[in-house]
């Protein structure tokens, strides 16, 4: 098995964290998004106990709600160490309702509405990631306001490429994200920023991108963000506290797929800086990372039903469940690869080669092409691994397709976390 908390039972199914998944189909319906909380809390302890050993005290991981949001998730990452980042209103109002600090939280956004500014300053969001001059002024004027002033990180872009896949590559200098040091902007951003009123910077945001396997492009990233801060210490007498180094790590989608030791990387790069640091003579800062996939992704295996099993007699085999791209887009959207598995036959070989698609009317809505699963009857319960990440997150109801629940794992017990979406749920916003 791909992952340590699957495995194979004595009726021959799929058991994710030792519960029989077509059990849980049976139990609470397909599609059915599953989440094995133990391993969530696994990783989160990975990324804080790294970086209370290896980095400046106040360093802290902060889970990217992006990756996975719903109340159910806050709790969990609360109890663990972690902070978090939030990229909307939405994101804020959920962490929130599950009863998260708002001193923990940290707003990002390359576009974030008036509205969304003043709801974060009166809820009391910790800090704000500034991406741009504009949404400076807003934050300033709703700060002012407020009476308060408010914590912020300037969203820098270092110009870094670390070869990952175009759709998650955030480092460039051409990039909707931050403003580029490259150009002279970035430098120009921060001297406004410390002059401008009821704003207290704090230190500087960068991200590079997603699904990054080794440390070496973070390790980059420090040298361009310390050389940065150098150059404005030098230039304008201002020490960062704080670097965010954001997210990225990668894990493991199909066999093959290089697997990542967390804590090894943190130690490469805190030593990295470390060693930037004294060279340079610039004093420690504490540092911040934004784990979203690298939390919650191998603890996600969706589930779905077997509809038609289709032979197209001298061209391929179609295996059709009732899900697809609006529980999971990202195969529609860029190829992305799983591993798929009969969950009702585990225990069978897997050699019926075939092309697992969904039921939208769409040619694109498929969940993987030419790969091989133990061939499947109707009915049976089809799993795909590594679904914790940007499934749920980037959910539809593209052809009025319903959203799935979502159910949690602990310790051998299920709890619904996320009920199924309803016919008049769906029907509820119009008029």
């Amino acid at each position: 098995m791909l992952y340590s908390n699957l495995s194979v039972n004595d009726q021959g199914h799929l058991s994710i964290a030792d519960i029989d998944a077509c059990e849980l189909a049976k139990a609470y319906g397909t599609p059915l998004y599953v989440l094995d909380e133990d391993r969530v809390r696994e990783k989160c302890r990975t990324y804080v106990e790294a970086m209370r050993t290896y980095l400046p005290q106040g360093s802290q991981p902060l889970y990217a709600g992006k990756a996975l949001c719903f109340k159910g998730i806050y709790p969990v990452i609360e109890s663990e160490g972690l902070g978090a980042d939030v990229v909307s209103a939405g994101e804020v109002a959920t962490a929130l309702a599950a009863g998260f600090p708002a001193k923990d939280l940290y707003f990002h956004g390359t576009n974030k509405t008036d509205a969304e500014i003043a709801y974060g300053v009166e809820q009391g969001v910790g800090c704000f990631v500034v991406d741009n001059l504009n949404e400076l002024e807003v934050l300033s004027r709703e700060a002012q306001a407020h009476g308060i002033v408010q914590r912020v990180l300037l969203r820098i872009t270092v110009g870094l490429d670390p070869h990952t896949l175009a759709a998650i590559n955030t480092g460039r200098v051409d990039s909707q994200f931050g403003v580029p040091i490259e150009t002279g902007q970035a430098a120009r951003f921060v001297d406004i920023a410390l002059k401008t009123s009821n704003i207290d910077v704090i230190g500087f945001h960068s991200h590079i991108g997603s699904q990054i396997f080794e440390a070496t492009s973070f390790c980059d990233q420090v040298d361009r963000l310390l050389s940065f801060a150098c150059s404005v210490r030098d230039e304008l007498g201002f020490v960062a506290s704080t670097f965010n180094l954001g997210g990225g790590f990668a894990v493991p989608y199909v066999e093959g797929d290089e697997k990542i030791d967390i804590a090894a990387n943190i130690a490469a790069i805190a030593q990295h800086l470390q060693e930037g640091c004294e060279r340079a003579g610039y004093p420690l800062p504490r540092v911040l990372m934004e784990p979203g996939r690298s939390i919650v992704a191998d603890a996600g295996v969706t589930l779905y039903s077997a509809g038609g099993i289709k032979e197209v007699e001298g061209y391929r085999n179609y295996v059709t469940v009732d899900g697809g791209m609006t529980d999971n887009p990202r195969y529609a959207l860029y190829k992305s690869a799983y591993t798929i598995l009969n969950a009702s036959r585990a225990n069978e070989p897997a050699d019926y080669e075939c092309t697992v698609a969904g039921r939208c009317c769409e040619s694109g809505d498929r969940l993987a092409e030419d790969i091989r699963i133990a061939k499947p009857t109707r009915g049976d319960i089809i799993a795909v691994l590594t679904t914790g990440a940007y499934n749920y997150a980037m959910s539809s109801n593209y052809n009025r397709v319903l959203r799935p629940a979502l159910v949690m794992l602990s310790h051998g017990e299920a709890r619904l976390a996320v009920r199924r979406q309803t016919i008049e749920d769906l029907l509820s916003l119009e008029m």
